[in-house]
């Protein structure tokens, strides 16, 4: 019973999308509509303002991290185990995808899935991170940063604890990571995909 008020609690917590949010509080357009369409930090960042794409980054990051780390601080209290927990970590990350508050059209998930992994292990977070800011120095592109990413955290995981429910849950969420990145891996095959700070349809 238990587990399944923990799993719904991340989903809607995971819900709030900050991107919309912060578009709000700053009146900028929503970021649906403009760009890439993705309520998310990058997009945001198109619309010019910078406090409000980092506001977005912390807290899409924050709440993946903020239900993880309840899980485990509260988890053995209420007898919720590693299946349940990693079941949070999922739910936290789908309410993102698809949030209720938002008529189910969210976002592509890369800073709450960071959060997740941060919950999850801070070294591991930190890990995924160096990556994506190696991969977008690089390369100034978001996208190719969250694949990067997204196929090196279950092999981080991996060698670090070995494989668990918790690697299974990362699995997950990276495929579906790479899933909402399909439209960018054809822009990136066919070099139509924009940079980092590009404001190409910024309304």
């Amino acid at each position: 019973m238990y587990t399944v008020l923990f799993v719904i609690a991340a989903y809607l917590l995971g819900s709030i999308s900050f991107a919309l949010v912060s578009s709000r509080l700053f009146g900028l357009a929503d970021p649906r509509t403009y760009g890439s369409k993705n309520p998310g930090a990058t997009n945001v960042l198109r619309s010019g303002n910078k406090l409000a794409a980092l506001l977005t980054l912390v807290g899409d990051a924050a709440k993946g991290w903020l239900a993880v780390w309840l899980a485990f601080l509260y988890g053995a209290q209420f007898q919720v185990g590693q299946t349940g927990i990693a079941c949070v970590c999922i739910a936290v990350f789908l309410g993102h995808l698809f949030p209720v508050f938002a008529r189910f059209r969210g976002g592509k998930g890369v800073a709450t899935a960071l959060g997740v992994l941060l919950g999850i292990s801070p070294l591991l977070g930190l890990a995924v991170l160096v990556t994506w800011l190696c991969v977008a120095l690089l390369t100034r592109y978001s996208s190719l940063s969250a694949l990067v990413s997204a196929v090196l955290a279950p092999i981080y995981y991996g060698l670090l604890y070995g494989f668990n429910l918790y690697f299974a849950a990362i699995v997950v969420i990276s495929a579906f990571l790479i899933g909402r990145h399909r439209q960018n891996i054809g822009n990136l095959l066919s070099g139509k995909e924009s940079k980092i700070g590009s404001k190409k349809k910024a309304g």
